[in-house]
């Protein structure tokens, strides 16, 4: 990420938010889809008990995004290297795993370094490889525990080999957890996501397993990285940027069509229970309406309808 494509895997500061103005096989995921009541078949819910009082169960996002920006200049406000901001980013993130499990969160996708970040000094990239090697490695054991599937997105060709292994390891190791799905986005870049699906569908519509006019969203979104991290909800509901910084940074930027966005001033390592309630929260107090009218558009359009339907009620 950008300043955090800071790290993986508290105190809690105050955090101020910004709101953005906000034939062949088909696929039967939708693009983007509605909000869906159903959990997933064998997957228990989060104990109403756990939920904070400010969170309501039943509008909770169900796949919520993270870009943990911050790390390096948390740790050099305290004249600390870089390395130790990376160290408490993996603190945070593995605070938000535990609460995202905990409320109920079905989809956790994190964004621990982009494919610019090759770019930084060799120094901290390597340090960073060797940091996401071992937290992966030492976490399977309370994955299995929780529940929690592992996914690892984005150009694996560019990492050492045997963080390659290890992730390759652990998702396999997982694949049959259902609680929580967790991405790590590691080497991602938005663009190249979109550029390789485009790749993919050219090929089969060059090799004749596809016809060009049989290319829809659905399809398209198949190709994506994301098409098998979080096969049930591909799409993130709430994308969550730390650190004050208000852009994508070339995230999931497809399926963030739809994703509402949260900015707040916390840098990543201080993001902790408050500030993760303050976003939930702010999205719980929105009208998602995927293009349609809202309640309240429908009430000014339509009065009388509304009166009547009020009526009918009276009787």
């Amino acid at each position: 990420m950008r300043q955090a494509a800071n790290t993986m895997l508290p105190s809690h500061s105050p955090a101020a938010t910004h709101q953005l103005p906000t034939s062949p096989r088909r696929s039967t995921r939708p693009a983007p889809p509605p909000p869906c009541p159903c959990p997933r078949a064998g997957a228990a819910p989060a104990a109403e008990s756990l939920l904070p009082g400010c969170l309501r169960a039943e509008s909770l996002p169900r796949h919520v995004a993270v870009v943990m920006d911050g790390n390096a200049r948390w740790a050099r406000a305290r004249g600390l290297p870089s390395a130790a901001g990376h160290e408490a980013g993996r603190r945070a993130l593995e605070e938000t795993v535990r609460l995202s499990r905990a409320w109920g969160i079905r989809a956790l996708t994190a964004f621990a370094f982009s494919n610019e970040n090759w770019s930084r000094p060799k120094v901290e990239v390597d340090f960073l490889m060797r940091l996401f090697e071992r937290v992966i490695h030492d976490s399977v054991a309370e994955f299995l525990r929780e529940g929690i599937r592992l996914r690892v997105i984005g150009d694996s060709s560019r990492l050492p080999v045997s963080l390659q292994k290890i992730a390759r390891e652990a998702e396999e190791t997982t694949r049959n957890n259902s609680q929580l799905d967790l991405t790590l986005a590691i080497s991602y870049s938005g663009r190249r996501d979109i550029v390789q699906a485009c790749r993919k569908l050219a090929q089969k519509v060059q090799s004749n397993a596809l016809a060009a006019e049989d290319i829809d969203e659905a399809l398209f979104a198949d190709e994506l990285e994301t098409s098998c991290a979080a096969d049930e909800f591909p799409y993130p509901d709430l994308l969550i940027r730390t650190s004050g910084e208000l852009r994508l940074s070339n995230f999931l930027l497809w399926q963030s069509a739809y994703s509402e966005l949260f900015f707040t001033n916390t840098l990543w390592p201080d993001f902790g229970e408050a500030d993760y309630l303050e976003a939930l929260c702010s999205f719980q107090s929105r009208d998602r309406r995927f293009g349609k009218l809202g309640y309240e558009d429908i009430i000014i359009s339509t009065p009388c309808l509304i009166t009547a339907h009020e009526k009918s009620y009276e009787i």
